[in-house]
């Protein structure tokens, strides 16, 4: 599905019916992330709605600057246009600095917040410079580069080595995504603000969900998460890296599933 948000098409998915979940997904991905997690959670009486952020996936690839802000503001406008008022939205790695964003900017929108193999804090010089890296030789090479940076920690040393064609399949999502979309995203998360001294002002019912072979977030950042926001509940996937929802789908099910049932109806 595709709807104008803002200027500009954005690409969606919206599964099920009920309170509604909304499930930003990570760099550098698109919305197909999420396809374990569709029948789980709409079985359970959710509506399920997946994006694409712009730039990612089948949404548009503007030329202009990519921001948190204008990410969060894109997954309002598509609230506002599928007539949700109030959500749970959970955000892996990436996504989930969109949500750090929302639940500063829009917490009236948020019924709850899913933190996903992400972290609280913002980029230090050195990871601001290799962002900045990544994005010039990412401009120069092609998506590719980008594929060859991310997939080695995007998952667990097992599943490297014994699930190949998962490893293969998201490759190629990546090495399919607009440069332009890649750069923006990346230059993004270089200027993304440091939220760890401020969560504790967070009052949404929240949940941090981490892997324990997570290399890219290690689960120490989702500890850290659950530990900074009043009341976070947490939860560790084991067996799984930064795409735990994808290695590991049925416990990550159980996590996500299970905070949603004990918020009930929003």
């Amino acid at each position: 599905m595709n709807a104008i948000i803002n200027g500009i098409n954005l690409a969606y998915d919206d599964h099920g019916s009920g309170p509604a979940v909304v499930l930003i997904h990570g760099f550098p991905l698109c919305r197909r992330m999420w396809y374990p997690q569709v029948k789980a959670v709409t079985a359970a009486g959710f509506r399920l709605v997946t994006i694409d952020l712009r730039g990612f996936g089948e949404s548009d690839v503007p030329d202009s600057p990519y921001s948190m802000d204008i990410f969060s503001d894109d997954v309002v406008g598509l609230m506002d246009h599928l007539g949700i008022e109030r959500a749970v939205v959970g955000g892996m790695s990436m996504g989930g600095y969109v949500l750090f964003n929302l639940a500063e900017r829009h917490a009236g929108r948020l019924a709850g917040a899913a933190f996903i193999a992400t972290r609280a804090t913002a980029d230090d010089e050195a990871g601001k410079a290799r962002r900045l890296r990544q994005a010039q030789d990412m401009m120069k090479f092609g998506p590719q580069v980008i594929a060859d940076a991310f997939v080695p920690i995007l998952f667990a040393e097992a599943s490297l080595s014994e699930r190949p064609r998962l490893v293969e399949e998201v490759g190629g999502w990546i090495v399919g995504t607009d440069s332009r979309g890649l750069a923006g995203g990346l230059l993004a998360m270089r200027e993304r603000k440091d939220y760890s001294g401020i969560m504790g002002n967070f009052g949404m019912p929240s949940i941090a969900i981490g892997a324990e072979g997570d290399r890219a977030a290690p689960p120490e950042t989702s500890r850290a998460i659950a530990a900074g926001i009043p009341g976070c509940r947490l939860a560790i996937v084991t067996d799984a890296g930064h795409m735990a929802n994808l290695e590991h789908p049925g416990a990550f099910n159980d996590a996500l599933v299970g905070f949603l049932k004990e918020l009930g109806m929003w």
